[in-house]
């Protein structure tokens, strides 16, 4: 199994920079997908951005340009660097990692964006 640990959330204000951590641990496979999704107060869970081992990367249209996905293979780390955040960025951002058929996500970490 494989546990994920998010960190970085906060309240900022919009147009503000903020930048999201999440730590893998447990039987880690060099094969993955792995990435953010987030869940607004609501409303479903979306995706926001993926990256694969291969390198390649998947954006929601609405955080394209502005959101930026990174994967560290030596510290098994995934990131999110989001870039000129707005009100409607606001939820709760939740890793995930998918290996070996079996998905896994982290408890979330919140993102609030508020003047």
């Amino acid at each position: 199994q494989v546990q994920l640990v998010e960190s970085g959330g906060g309240l900022v204000q919009p147009g503000a920079s903020l930048r999201l951590s999440c730590a893998a641990s447990g039987n880690i496979s060099s094969e993955y997908i792995m990435g953010w999704y987030r869940q607004a107060p609501g409303k479903q869970r979306e995706l926001v951005a993926l990256k694969n081992s291969r390198g390649t990367t998947r954006y929601a249209e609405y955080v394209e340009g502005r959101f930026t996905v990174s994967v560290d293979n030596a510290k098994n780390m995934v990131y999110l660097q989001m870039n000129s955040l707005k009100p409607e960025d606001t939820a709760v951002y939740l890793c995930y990692r998918w290996q070996w058929d079996n998905p896994a996500w982290g408890q979330g970490t919140q993102v609030t964006v508020s003047s």
